[in-house]
């Protein structure tokens, strides 16, 4: 007797139903978050270009204990401080991701990955070329490498269009590996000098933390402190403050424990989600997005190496590499694409990926922080390059929103209303019994209708 053959699930396939709930959660958050975000962006030029004098001197503002080397600008203290909470719950996903999400099972995780991967070299080495050719700096290759998913999301939820879960699961597995990697880009490409002892005391803090986790010790009076302590030492040691986040987001449990509805990785993302996408992001998009905006500064972005690197690399190294590492991937592999998606809507979801603001804007004040006038100019090359991505991917994607939204809507359908989408209990009895006992209970009315109906009409037909 031959051994059963087993066949592997299609590439943006339907995900198991905790996954999906999962996913479909998270970016319900970032979705508002990124509506929040888009119009603090608006704020920021409107407040930039209309008072520029106020704005450069709110950003400016310094605050804080100098005694603790903490005395740092409202800028500062929204790049290095508010997006910790940011890059927080960026290792709590990656750590959910890898341990319990898409990224569990190598097989299923290597074609997400190689595309994050040439999704991210693709856009560096468009940028290396534009500025190798034109003479430009080398130092702004990591500016358009990064993917702002909230940006994304709220691209979609603006111009009203649906995708289908796998592919908003899809971009989103994306985004995590991004994250990865460009918290290992500021990491060891964007660290000043060392204070060793600092940086010390920060591990040491780290090494507490998850001792403290591993003992089950709970109480948020504990790790708030605490974690501020880290932070405060790690911003103190030259290592990019936000580094102490995902450090101690990758510590937290996100597998389950048997009886447990959530893992704590998952609870406490539940509660910080908001914190980030609603507030700590926002308000740093208002101090980093405030560039000022005349027809000399938009005619620079598409002359000068480095911003037109920039620019090229997001909406043209994005889509590319994405695109480009899926289908090599899924064809050495032979991987099978679902049969409900074609390769354009691959492409067009490459296309929204495009759009590299938060962590492309905290990359460009990295890159650029001994000239400041190019640090401005490199900002409004990513906010251009971000709208003429999402214009670019909004286009593709609603040429095929009537699909999209037909296959949603077969997601989403719940006839039997048990909470539980009909298209995940089509292998069940019970579900069948259900429908079986609703349809009877239709035709029972029918009859019924039917037999009122047909004496009424007899009435009607009778002697005057």
């Amino acid at each position: 007797m031959s051994a059963p053959t087993h066949r592997r699930s299609p590439f943006l396939g339907r995900m198991s139903l905790p996954e999906r709930n999962f996913v479909a959660d998270a970016l319900r958050t970032e979705t508002v978050g990124g509506v929040l975000l888009l119009v603090a962006a608006v704020a920021a030029l409107i407040w930039a270009n209309t008072f520029g004098g106020s704005y450069a001197a709110v950003s400016g503002f310094h605050l804080g204990p100098a005694s603790l080397g903490l005395d740092l600008s409202i800028q500062h203290w929204a790049g290095n401080g508010l997006l910790a909470i940011f890059f927080f719950v960026a290792g709590i996903e990656l750590k959910r991701e890898l341990v319990a999400g898409e990224l569990r099972d190598p097989r299923a995780a290597a074609l997400p990955v190689i595309a994050a991967l040439c999704g991210m070299a693709m856009p560096a080495a468009v940028y290396f070329t534009v500025n190798t050719l034109g003479g430009g700096s080398l130092q702004g290759w990591a500016v358009p490498t990064a993917t702002d998913i909230a940006f994304a999301l709220a691209v979609l939820a603006v111009i009203g269009t649906s995708l289908p879960a796998a592919l908003r699961a899809f971009l989103l597995t994306l985004a995590v590996v991004d994250d990865l990697f460009a918290i290992l880009i500021i990491a060891i490409f964007f660290t000043s000098k060392i204070n060793f002892l600092a940086l010390g005391l920060a591990l040491a803090g780290l090494v507490v933390f998850y001792f403290l986790l591993r003992k089950g010790v709970r109480g948020w009076y504990v790790y708030v402190p605490l974690a501020l302590v880290i932070w405060g030492l790690m911003e103190n040691s030259g290592v990019h403050a936000t580094i102490a986040g995902v450090a101690m987001g990758l510590m937290l449990r996100c597998h389950r424990h048997e009886g447990e509805d959530r893992s704590p990785g998952e609870r406490i993302e539940h509660l910080i989600r908001p914190l980030s996408a609603g507030l700590a992001v926002p308000l740093f998009a208002l101090f980093s997005a405030g560039v000022v905006i005349s027809g000399g500064a938009l005619r620079d972005v598409f002359t000068r190496p480095e911003t037109l690197g920039v620019v090229l690399g997001l909406v043209v190294g994005k889509a590319l590499g994405i695109f480009g590492g899926t289908w090599l991937t899924a064809r050495f592999t032979k991987a099978e694409l679902n049969p409900d998606l074609k390769w354009p809507d691959v492409f067009a979801v490459a296309s929204l990926a495009g759009i590299g603001f938060t962590v492309s804007l905290l990359i460009g004040e990295l890159a650029f922080t001994d000239d400041l006038a190019l640090a401005g100019e490199i900002k409004a090359a990513v906010l251009t390059g971000s709208l003429l991505a999402a214009v670019c991917a909004g286009t593709l994607l609603k040429i095929r929103n009537a699909k999209y939204r037909k296959l949603c809507e077969e997601e989403e359908r719940d006839e039997d209303q048990d909470g539980i989408p009909d298209i995940y209990e089509l292998d069940k009895p019970e579900y069948h019994l259900r429908m079986a006992a609703i349809h009877e209970a239709k035709a029972a009315e029918h009859r019924r209708l039917a037999e009122v109906a047909s004496s009424s009409h007899a009435g009607d037909d009778g002697p005057a």
